[in-house]
């Protein structure tokens, strides 16, 4: 085979440990290898990068193993080329299973370019999604312990949540403050309701009869406190993305144009490809890699499953939100898509295609910096009208009454 790189490596990430293994090309089509065990701080991988350059390493390979590829990537990026492989691309040799045969072949499959390299997007991007993911991960935690405290009340025979749409909004807050001072008398209770929840007093004296223990109130009290602390680290982490994600102001704004995607869902969303599309060759890509388009599977000449990959589980997340969110506008092109597809195909399978289109549409919007179309949700109508009018020509009522010797014509309106 040919031999693409004539002095590369191939590295096997450990915890503790990383192999390495370099094959060197002379010209008369000799290989010499040299192989060489590092550990994994910061003053190993510094030696493996002096080792590295030594040899003159044009490229390297590396397994994207769990975040242990993560600091050799950081250290050794700066002065080599280096490539991050699918766990699920590579396959060693079988029977030959070690850590010095794993980064000979890794080595060995570079050498000739048989390798796909993942996306890796560049640092800054790096910064931001750090941030980004660890803000939702701030909120799970959060509607975690909203869960809990659900299940706090519920054991105290309060059914506040049957009443009040958010049990931690002002008066929720009053009525629980209320509870771990000790009040437990249902009509002093319901009084602290405010705004539209007043009309409600009736229902809140019913649901706020309960029988609150003293380590119920603890819990509670524990609960609350967590949900305060978490609201404060969200506001502080809020601010610190704000300022990560200034240099890419102008595409979070041009993606805030399509209906549905908020400035969280923009940001997350560009933390997680980029701004460069020129790394994924179509939008037929970006969404094979974010996992948002039917598997290819067909064997024996028959189509198997056709789910959805892994992909980007990140972005199929905040994809998803915004899919959702769209399902609640009214006038645009992709309500009526989700509509159009949810009566025949179910709601989770016109989810996954609206998020596919937003997803496309993102690729082309961050390709060619201009903002959004929107087509209307008229647009599936205009696109052929002829079809439409055959359809509704020849339904059951109108057929009957061309049988009976009726001449059934339809006239645009504006020629009536």
């Amino acid at each position: 085979m040919q031999v693409v790189y004539a002095r590369c490596c191939g590295l096997d990430v450990h915890q503790k440990s990383v192999v390495a293994c370099v094959l060197l090309t002379a010209a008369d089509g000799q290989v010499r290898r040299e192989v060489r065990t590092f550990g994994t701080m910061t003053a190993d991988l510094l030696a493996l990068n002096d080792w590295l350059n030594a040899l003159a390493v044009e490229q390297g390979a590396l397994e994207s193993t769990g975040v242990y590829w993560r600091p050799v990537f950081n250290l050794l990026e700066a002065d080599h080329e280096l490539i991050l492989v699918n766990a699920q691309h590579l396959k060693t040799v079988p029977g030959h299973k070690t850590d010095i045969k794993d980064s000979e072949w890794l080595a060995d499959l570079l050498r000739h370019g048989l390798l796909k390299a993942s996306f890796i997007p560049p640092q800054p991007i790096r910064e931001l999604r750090e941030l980004t993911r660890y803000r939702k991960t701030l909120v799970q935690e959060r509607a975690q312990e909203v869960n809990r405290l659900h299940t706090v009340l519920e054991s105290a025979n309060l059914k506040l949540a049957v009443v009040a749409t958010d049990i931690l909004g002002t008066s929720g807050r009053e009525m629980l403050a209320a509870i771990l001072a000790g009040e437990a008398e249902p009509g002093v209770l319901a009084e602290l309701a405010r705004g539209r929840l007043r009309a409600k007093l009736p229902q809140l004296r019913a649901a706020l009869d309960g029988r609150v223990q003293a380590q119920q109130r603890v819990l509670i009290r524990h609960v609350l406190a967590h949900v305060d602390f978490l609201e404060g680290q969200l506001a502080q982490l809020t601010s610190e993305i704000e300022a990560a994600c200034a240099p890419f102001a102008q595409a979070v704004a041009l993606l805030g144009t399509i209906p549905g995607v908020a400035e969280t869902a923009a940001t997350a969303i560009v933390a997680e490809i980029g701004t460069d599309m020129r790394r994924f060759p179509s939008a037929k890509h970006l969404a094979s890699w974010a996992g948002l388009c039917p598997g290819n599977r067909q064997s024996g000449g028959k189509r198997l499953s056709g789910r959805t990959t892994a992909g980007n589980v990140w972005l199929k997340a905040v994809l998803g939100e915004v899919a959702w969110s769209i399902t609640h506008t009214t006038g645009t092109y992709l309500a009526a898509l989700y509509h159009r597809l949810a009566r025949r195909r179910g709601k989770q399978k016109a989810i996954v295609a609206v998020a596919h289109s937003v997803l496309v549409s993102i690729y082309h919007m961050l390709r060619t910096h201009q903002p959004y179309h929107e087509l209307g949700p008229d647009h599936f109508d205009r696109l052929d009208t002829t079809r439409i009018q055959r359809r509704y020509v020849h339904r059951r009522y109108v057929h009957r009454l061309e049988q009976l010797g009726y001449a059934v014509t339809l006239t645009p309106a504006g020629a009536a």
